[in-house]
């Protein structure tokens, strides 16, 4: 089955962390919500607790989402699950808890057309290049045990391990950089060169469509980020011939291709 038929004319939709902007982040309500709008992909963070469990949160601690404090890394699964991951957001989130990254992949067994951003948020920086690698290779190994191998693009910050995933799988795995490359550390490939896509970050790398016009030569699909959520944002996106728009507010844009005729 061909998962990726975003265009210029099909621009798809992913929500990111979920559906964002109304339900907590990266929580299995702002997933579902996210579902029943009719995106075309989720995206989502993969870090792992101190007991070994690929969880799905943004940040490195608990203490922005949650009514905890403390690192994700020195915390055991159960002592995270007791948190409550949605009264931040409104009390009628109350008892959210943070996912693990199977539940993720359980939910979208039920859409089989769905895609799915993952972005590997821990990095193999000094002392650490052994956890970040075997992450790595956990979220992949598990990806291709669902056969979700087709429905991911693969997301890193980090040059390195963005290497690391294309010196050892070649192209198996579609990669998510990033534009321009100064927003990626330690880059000694042109990660263009082995890039699916490339999002493409702020201004003016957003707004100016000599960048979009580089990325389609060499070959990587333009995508463009979460600071695009009005009407303003997708003319531009459209007019830039960005293929995907990942937002927060995925309703609202949504409404807004489908009223121009750019999803379908």
């Amino acid at each position: 089955m061909n998962y990726w038929q975003q265009s210029e004319k099909n621009i798809y939709v992913a929500a990111h962390r979920g559906f964002s902007e109304k339900y907590p982040e990266n929580t299995m309500e702002a997933f579902r919500a996210a579902i029943e709008l009719g995106v075309d992909q989720i995206e989502t963070d993969v870090r792992i607790t101190k007991d070994g469990e690929l969880v799905l949160i943004h940040d490195a601690t608990v203490d922005r989402t949650t009514n905890g404090t403390g690192k994700v890394s020195e915390m055991t699964f159960p002592e995270l699950r007791a948190l409550d991951a949605g009264s931040k957001k409104d009390v009628r989130f109350a008892g959210a808890k943070i996912p693990t990254f199977i539940e993720l992949m359980e939910l979208v067994k039920d859409h089989p057309t769905m895609t799915l951003d993952i972005e590997l948020k821990e990095y193999p920086t000094d002392g650490r290049e052994e956890l970040a690698y075997e992450v790595c290779n956990r979220v992949l190994n598990i990806v291709d045990a669902y056969g979700y191998t087709d429905r991911i693009v693969i997301n890193s910050f980090s040059g390195k391990l963005n290497e690391y995933i294309h010196r050892k799988h070649g192209k198996k795995y579609r990669q998510h950089v990033f534009f321009p490359i100064e927003v990626m550390s330690e880059c000694k490939i042109d990660p263009y060169s082995y890039a699916y896509c490339a999002c493409m970050c702020g201004s003016p790398y957003m707004t100016k469509a000599p960048y979009f016009d580089k990325m389609r030569a060499l070959g990587v699909e333009p995508w463009v980020g979460a600071s695009v959520k009005d009407a303003a944002g997708v003319d531009t996106a459209i007019e830039r011939g960005a293929t995907l728009i990942t937002c927060n507010n995925p309703d609202e844009v949504l409404a807004l291709l489908r009223e121009k005729g750019y999803h379908k």
